[in-house]
């Protein structure tokens, strides 16, 4: 890290340390790991039908082409846990199993995997396979098959599938301004830059993987459980991912097959995932049907919300999206209802992507807030204001923090909005039409059990070990920063070391959770170490004895309070050791069980609609947000620009879509599922509050990662209605959509 003169190091906009080591490709992420053993390579054949039986295989001729070392199938895998078993640990913990049975699941799922010396080889040899199947009729449509619907036993991201405070009907039926609507969110993919890669090799029984995963311990448990071993015969090392978005978070077809191979082989094997491969063969966001109902007085303030979602969860793996999870927490009114109904379809995994339940229920939610607010005449930011909570109005807990009034005042303010009544195309450029919306955004802020490993050496630099993970967002940086602070001392004297299973034991990177819980898991080493340093000292000393630990701070190789001032060496070759040693561990406060936690933003957007063609246009995004205090004001821009830059793509882009007569995802690769790019993305406004949440952790921070997303999406869908009248039901919106609209507004 940059030396600098002052010791308040958390906050400030450090450059990311580990940036040198990404831009000069020395780096090392999981395909790019050479041992002392060459790697073979392997490759995934893919089951052509969506459901049914394999009733043939051949695979002589892959088996007898060049260079071919494996030729793996239900007929020869290596005996498994049985898929979904060891439930007790999880979805990604549980048991992965490939190749276990001739049943194929999904379009895509693996149905033999073959290893070669070089990937050309693999994949020629991959073409020579020959598969028959016995078709069955496959569920792929969750509204085909809305019979077949059951209520979720759990939710990611809320506590209950089903909730109601109040009367809702009753209420609903007595509200004067009622808006009823039905949207429709697409299946998407977190299309991260690195794709998905293993590479796994063996020795003494003992399986060392070099993997892309966000979660090491889970992963140690997902495989131990899959190949029936002990967790501890597992290592994982995964210093450096190329992006996540919740796509990581577990253990996927291709490190199970790879471990596999390894084994059959007793050489390495390698297994880098194709772009076309991760829209089977890693987990997607699957479509959602959300129903909404909200009624309000003439004065705009909310009476009742209902929030009803329905989507398809992968048969035999327990995910589902919380879409109304947040519909509990972001507005008063005297009735709420949350509902979730899911329909178990022969389809890849459904998993977590950037902000599950709040990306898709946002967007939706706040859309239908803002029909609402146009109905009562009421202008959309006031409106907002006009229903904040005291408390939390599914809990009636307190809230910890709730500066969302003020994002939004100071939204409102920068982006210089009018205020009054929505009047669509009412506002032109030439042949633009112009608009302008507005969103809230809010996300839990949680913190999860973490722990940290902390080693002070006699010349005073500080190694940390963890086997957190960064998955591009800075943790190599802020926890550094949060160390040096903890310890009064120079950032560069200190080394974090990430990505090893042999590390203490986190939470990973996910939920927005990472930072916060890491870092308070470091917090409390460093405040360990300080202890153990003063402890020492006294007993070579007695003038250290009830020194207040707060007021140490390291310089260099000494360690001072006040005028006092010693060599670490000295206190170390008095007492023995090389190093002053501490662990810890922490978990969430009672703090997170007794009062409402969370993130908040309030996004705004200008749009121009084009009147000749109808193309849509963002041309400004602002975000001002909460997160409680910033560990890295560079990293924090980062991180919410990305997740507004997520937003643009939800509402206009971004769509996976299926043919659902055979469970196949049709645009495979980037060329056809669209995500945001250069032009598609104007110059963002990141407006950062300068917070602090005693409530949520020893730092003050909340989570920052998925924030971002949680509003913009909604914002721009409400700035096209502004520009054109059309209110969007479907996402992402298209030429298509608007145009009927544009037309009757220029005639």
């Amino acid at each position: 890290m940059n030396q600098q003169d002052s010791r308040n190091w958390i906050g400030k906009p450090l450059d990311r340390v580990d940036g040198p080591a990404k831009v000069t490709g020395q780096a090392t992420y999981a395909a790019d790991y050479r041992g002392a053993r060459a790697a073979s390579i392997g490759f995934i054949v893919e089951a052509g039908i969506g459901k049914g039986r394999i009733s043939s295989i051949d695979t002589t001729a892959a088996e007898a082409s060049d260079g071919v070392l494996l030729v793996l199938s239900h007929k020869n895998a290596p005996e498994q846990a049985p898929f979904g078993s060891h439930k007790d640990a999880g979805r990604f913990g549980q048991s992965h199993a490939a190749l276990e049975n001739d049943r194929v699941k999904y379009h895509g799922a693996p149905v033999a995997f073959v290893v070669a010396e070089t990937l050309e080889q693999a994949r020629h040899a991959a073409h020579l396979i020959e598969v028959k199947y016995d078709i069955e009729a496959g569920v792929f449509d969750a509204e085909a098959h809305e019979e077949d619907a059951v209520r979720p036993d759990s939710l990611d991201g809320a506590d209950e599938a089903d909730k109601e405070t109040g009367n809702f009907e009753k209420t609903f039926d007595k509200a004067p301004v009622t808006v009823e609507a039905e949207y429709h969110t697409p299946a998407q993919h977190a299309s991260a830059m690195e794709p998905h890669a293993t590479v796994a090799e063996w020795s003494e029984g003992k399986l060392t993987v070099h993997m892309a995963i966000q979660i090491l311990s889970d992963a140690r448990k997902g495989l131990a459980h899959t190949l029936k071993m002990e967790p501890g015969d597992v290592r994982i090392v995964s210093p450096f991912i190329g992006g996540g978005f919740g796509s990581k978070l577990g253990i996927h077809n291709e490190a199970v097959l790879a471990a596999l191979a390894a084994r059959e082989l007793d050489r390495p094997v390698r297994v880098a995932q194709t772009r076309r491969n991760l829209f089977s063969n890693g987990p997607h966001r699957t479509e959602h049907r959300q129903r909404l109902k909200l009624g309000a007085d003439t004065d705009g303030r909310l009476l009742a919300i209902s929030h009803d979602s329905l989507a398809a969860m992968a048969r035999g793996y327990p995910f589902a999206e919380a879409a109304g999870g947040l519909t509990q927490s972001s507005y008063a009114a005297l009735a709420i209802r949350m509902r979730h109904r899911i329909v178990e379809a022969d389809i890849p995994k459904v998993d977590s992507m950037r902000a599950p339940g709040e990306a898709i229920g946002t967007l939706t939610f706040e859309s239908a807030i803002d029909e609402l607010a146009e109905r009562c005449g009421v202008d959309p930011v006031q409106f907002r204001l006009l229903n904040e909570p005291e408390t939390e109005p599914g809990s009636g807990k307190p809230f910890s923090t709730r500066p969302l009034a003020r994002c939004l005042s100071e939204g409102a303010a920068s982006f210089g909005w009018r205020s009054g009544p929505v009047r669509p195309g009412g506002k032109r450029d030439g042949r633009w039409l112009v608009g302008h919306g507005v969103a809230a955004a809010i996300r839990s802020n949680n913190i999860e059990p973490a722990g940290a490993e902390a080693s002070l050496s006699r010349d005073g630099r500080l190694t940390l070990k963890l086997d957190m993970t960064d998955i591009g967002t800075g943790t190599y940086t802020i926890l550094g920063q949060i160390a040096a602070e903890a310890l009064g001392m120079q950032a560069g004297m200190i080394e974090v070391r990430l990505g090893d299973s042999d590390f203490a034991e986190t939470c990973g990177s996910g939920g927005s959770f990472g930072a916060g819980s890491t870092g308070t898991a470091v917090h409390e080493a460093c405040q360990n170490i300080r202890a153990d340093i003063l402890s020492r000292a006294a007993r070579i000393d007695a003038g250290w004895s009830g020194v207040n630990s707060g007021e140490l701070r390291l310089d260099g190789d000494r360690v001072s309070v006040g005028d006092r001032s010693l060599p670490l060496g000295d206190i170390l070759d008095a007492v023995g050791g090389e190093t002053f040693h501490c662990k810890a561990h922490i978990k969430a406060g009672d703090a997170h069980e007794t009062m409402a936690q969370y993130s908040y933003g309030a996004l705004f957007a200008e749009v121009g609609v084009d009147t000749d063609t109808a193309e849509i246009r963002l041309r400004r995004l602002l975000g001002v947000f909460d997160a409680g205090r910033i560990l890295n004001r560079k990293t924090a821009h980062s991180q919410l620009m990305g997740g507004m830059i997520f937003g643009i793509g939800a509402a206009l882009l971004e769509e996976s879509l299926m043919d659902k007569r055979y469970g196949a995802f049709m645009n495979r690769d980037l060329a056809e599922y669209h995500i945001a790019v250069n032009r598609d993305v104007p110059r963002l406004e990141v407006h950062m509050l300068d917070g602090f949440d005693r409530h949520s952790n020893p730092l003050g921070s909340k989570g920052i990662g998925e924030l971002g997303i949680c509003g913009a999406g909604p914002a721009i869908a409400n700035a096209v209605y502004d520009a054109t009248g059309h209110r969007a039901r479907k996402f992402p919106v298209h030429i298509e959509d608007v145009l009927p609209a544009v037309s009757r507004l220029v005639g």
